[in-house]
């Protein structure tokens, strides 16, 4: 039950994700759903308070959760928690990235910039491309697998974040460094690089976690030849476009 307790979140709130984990192998769609259910509790929980403490303290929660997940004797009585520790365990999941995961998320509770491009480079890293990698993981990748994982990780991070910044900056967020055409053509170009350093890798039986990027190319495409679109709020895909790219890669078994 708790398993498709995060599936119908997921396929609420994370509909790329769920798409991507419905193309999964039966048996390994739960891990996903999981991890993906888990991302989005973390992600909500700066939002849902205006006070800093609060949110401080629901941040927490969970890094207490993912911390004592190894070792636990009994599993928090959660719809997500639960069987987020029950994984941890299972799959031996680093407990370090998932706890990165969580601290990127205090961005969202304050209204500092980013320092500088490293700066939110690594913001997206700690989140999109740690949840890639960690995906990857519960799918039983290798290590070797790491590095392109964590560069579509990244890429699928930066598409997200475009696709993200009008309604930020209608919190009165600063979620640039440079919001100009230019900045924001070279972000989008960023995600392509990383896209192509990882073009022939092999991911085996990972593969389906990899294949939640899948639209990511075209996006950032999109970004680069008309950056105003992400101003706007209007950078996005036809809906034959989002179902047919994932239909072409799951037949093709590519990511």
């Amino acid at each position: 039950m708790s398993i498709n307790a995060c599936a119908a979140m997921v396929e609420r709130g994370d509909p790329d994700r769920f798409l991507a984990a419905m193309a999964a192998p039966a048996e390994l769609r739960g891990r996903l759903f999981v991890l993906y259910a888990f991302n989005l509790e973390v992600a909500r929980a700066p939002w849902v308070t205006k006070e800093e403490m609060i949110a401080e303290m629901r941040l927490q929660w969970w890094r207490d959760v993912v911390e004592e997940a190894p070792n636990a004797t009994k599993d928090r009585s959660h719809e997500v928690a639960g069987p987020l520790a029950t994984l941890i365990r299972d799959q031996n999941l680093p407990i370090e990235l998932l706890d990165q995961i969580i601290a990127a998320r205090r961005w969202d509770i304050y209204r500092d910039p980013f320092e500088d491009q490293a700066d939110m480079d690594r913001h997206l890293m700690h989140s999109a491309g740690n949840l890639m990698w960690v995906s990857a993981l519960a799918l039983d990748a290798s290590q070797q697998m790491e590095k392109p994982a964590r560069d579509i990780g990244f890429a699928m991070g930066i598409a997200a974040w475009l696709r993200a910044v009008a309604g930020l900056a209608d919190q009165n967020r600063v979620p640039l460094v440079d919001g100009r055409p230019e900045g924001v053509r070279a972000l989008a170009q960023s995600g392509l690089d990383q896209l192509k350093s990882a073009r022939g890798a092999k991911f085996g039986a990972a593969t389906p976690a990899i294949r939640a990027g899948w639209r990511s190319a075209l996006l950032l495409k999109q970004a680069v030849k008309s950056p105003d679109l992400v101003a706007d709020g209007t950078l996005e895909t036809s809906e034959l476009q989002r179902r047919g790219g994932l239909l072409v890669k799951t037949l093709l078994g590519k990511h």
